[in-house]
């Protein structure tokens, strides 16, 4: 993401006219995230950097930082590198060739095998590298990116799913760094990008026959499509989705049959819990609260690493993950955890999509909770520490 940007390409944009703020936001980006994909340095040293310049400058979201400030935090990323022994790379085709390289090694990183086996993925070569030219949704206020499905994920609804974020990039959306917005508030503010994606969510989905998983971004009011692959749902919704799409003329019955596998009827059968939410003796029992991000109920320890959980599920002991949001490094985690809980994050981000998939419970976006280290936290103003 942001490929190309170097300090001679982010001084030139500033001397052309582009929006100071833009440029640094953009050139951040791509020195933290090349460091992490690319040079293979940790991630925690930006994240840490990061969360240091929103302290000095009183911002609670990188938004708020300014021009200047990201200035200050594209050299204190380089520093990042320059303390393992490297140097952020100036030449923008080999940073094109360094991450193309990077992205093909990906597949046989621990995490992918991982995922492929969770998944029983099996007999592919590898994997292939898409270069496209950037749109941006940090460029302004009249910006963003979201994801959204083409029906609802948690319960096959014949309805566009999703989140945006204003101002932001793509991995924004997905990583839960901040909490986004619903497709009908984005409507209000970006009322004609809205209406362009419920038509091509329509098309596409006309078009590959199943519910999609869409990637978009505005910029400056103009909607781009910057991907889109076959959604990840509950089973539930898998059954409620081949049984419309049959019925609507869109697929044919084996097509239909095809599409619902053993573990998405199994999970249809699983016994639910008929909740009186206005009862006091249920009320009185809720610690915190956060978005539905999949539908269930689990039971067991506080975890907070994918680690951790590993090691609970070999003992046959249920846990929750608990983390402040998930990446692609807590596939196993996830996977082992009998729930997960996010501090942030929305319906449409990494734990989420990974949740419904995979038919686990998950509650994201639960601001309630509150970090005292890497073994305790709490909610809210409560004194009552969960460890």
């Amino acid at each position: 993401m942001n490929l190309g940007m170097n300090d001679e390409c982010a001084q030139a944009c500033v001397n052309a006219g582009f929006d100071a703020r833009w440029v640094y936001d953009s050139y951040r980006r791509l020195i933290s995230m090349f460091g992490d994909v690319v040079e293979h340095l940790p991630k925690q040293d930006f994240e840490r950097a990061l969360t240091k310049a929103k302290e000095t400058n009183n911002a609670r979201y990188d938004t708020e930082l300014d021009a200047e400030a990201l200035k200050l935090l594209c050299g204190e990323f380089k520093d990042i590198y320059a303390k393992h022994g490297k140097v952020f790379e100036q030449d923008a085709m080999k940073q094109l060739e360094q991450s193309v390289v990077a992205v093909l090694e990906s597949w046989n990183t621990p995490r992918a095998v991982e995922y492929r086996e969770i998944n029983r993925i099996t007999g592919l070569r590898g994997t292939a590298v898409n270069v496209q030219q950037m749109v941006f949704g940090n460029i302004n206020d009249n910006s963003g990116a979201g994801v959204c499905f083409t029906r609802n994920p948690a319960d096959g609804a014949d309805e566009t799913y999703g989140e945006y974020l204003a101002q932001s990039q793509g991995e924004d959306v997905v990583s839960g760094v901040r909490t986004p917005m619903g497709l009908k508030a984005m409507a209000e503010a970006q009322p004609k990008a809205a209406e362009e994606l419920e038509s091509v969510c329509d098309a596409l989905e006309d078009d590959f026959k199943d519910m999609l998983d869409i990637e978009f971004t505005i910029e400056d009011g103009e909607l781009y499509i910057l991907q889109c692959r076959v959604g990840k749902r509950t089973g539930t919704a898998g059954v409620r989705i081949a049984t419309e799409m049959f019925a609507e003329g869109i697929i044919s019955k084996d097509e239909a049959l095809m599409k619902v596998n053993a573990q998405s009827l199994e999970q249809v059968l699983h016994p639910v819990f008929l909740l009186d939410a206005a009862s006091p003796d249920y009320s009185s029992k809720i610690v915190a609260s956060g978005l539905p991000a999949s539908p269930g109920a689990a039971v067991g320890r506080i975890v907070f690493s994918s680690k951790e959980a590993k090691e609970y599920k070999s003992q046959g002991k249920p846990c929750i993950l608990v983390r402040e949001e998930t990446s692609a490094d807590d596939i196993g985690g996830m996977y082992a955890a009998e729930g997960i809980l996010t501090a942030r994050g929305g319906m449409t981000s990494h734990a989420a999509v990974i949740a419904r998939g995979w038919g686990k419970p998950c509650v994201s976006g639960c601001g309630a909770i509150s970090f005292k280290n890497d073994r305790e936290i709490r909610f809210g103003t409560s004194d009552r520490t969960y460890r």
